[in-house]
């Protein structure tokens, strides 16, 4: 089972230790986030202790992670990692001793918050004698304890390589920046239906997120929504007004009919929590 990271204190081999999982390494051997903690425990220093730990030589560079990951109660979510490794005779590229792979950290590389890796090593191609292209996934399982709501928000990216024999290491962060958001979802419902043209409709709706202590989803409280009308027959909304959900993430507001069309609520998302639009309630108007 996947726990979190402890806070603060914790060193990078505890950190790497929270998150191992029990895949079958190619040739039989522990998984790779497993040997990784086994690596920079037995180096007897930290694994967040200096930019880059070059005892294999490696070090990477062009990481690229999606600008933001979105994960919800229950649901694992994976997400791509590409980036460049250049690596010197100390580094054996496709060999069964050798792997490398992505992670993500929350708070400093001294002393990280939470950090999260993929369930297997990446996959590399040589470009040149000393380089290789790379590609990697992060790996969340919300609903393991992977993640507190405190974790959501901007994490920073880093790669590392191992070399299982010798229990050599590479480590480096800072390479990039992804949002890890507690997913959201909104809801709407415009009524009477139908109604008389210049009449008043009232529209309810809900806005929630995800929260990761408890798998459930509640009310995201004292958000500014926009409501929104796109009429029938064309393709974009425009604002009618904005207002804020209430204590429980509840939307109340009333508008008045003028013709046919749809009505939905609009989120523009904050740093934690995506972007999000309800879908479109029809009003027939008389």
């Amino acid at each position: 089972m996947r726990i979190r990271a402890t806070v603060a204190a914790v060193s990078g081999a505890l950190a790497l230790a929270a998150f191992a999982v029990p895949a079958a390494h190619a040739t039989g051997a522990p998984s790779y986030k497993a040997q990784a903690e086994k690596a920079l425990s037995a180096s007897g220093k930290s694994a967040y202790t200096a930019t880059t730990a070059a005892d294999l030589g490696v070090t990477f560079s062009n990481l690229k992670i999606a600008s933001a990951v979105k994960v919800g109660t229950t649901n694992h979510v994976s997400t791509t990692v590409t980036y460049t490794m250049t690596f010197g005779p100390g580094y054996q590229l496709g060999g069964d001793d050798f792997d490398n792979g992505p992670f993500i950290y929350k708070g400093s590389f001294d002393a990280p918050d939470n950090v999260l890796f993929g369930d297997a090593p990446a996959t590399c191609t040589a470009t040149s004698s000393t380089t290789a292209s790379c590609k990697g996934l992060i790996d969340i399982y919300p609903a393991d304890g992977a993640l507190l709501n405190s974790d959501a928000g901007t994490w920073s990216a880093g790669a590392l390589a191992v070399q299982y024999s010798t229990n050599d290491d590479s480590i480096q962060g800072g390479l990039g920046t992804t949002k890890v958001q507690r997913y959201s979802k909104l809801t709407v419902n415009a009524s009477p239906e139908p109604v008389y043209k210049g009449k008043t409709i009232t529209v309810t709706g809900k806005l929630s997120r995800a929260n990761w202590e408890d798998n459930a989803y509640h009310g995201y409280t004292n958000q500014y929504v926009k409501l929104q009308y796109r009429k029938a027959g064309t393709s974009t909304y425009t604002t009618l007004k904005t207002i804020k959900s209430d204590s429980y993430g509840n939307l109340k507001t009333t508008t008045t009919a003028s013709a046919d069309g749809y009505y939905r609520y609009s989120f523009a998302g904050t740093t934690t929590t995506p972007a999000v639009n309800a879908t479109g309630d029809y009003v027939d108007v008389k």
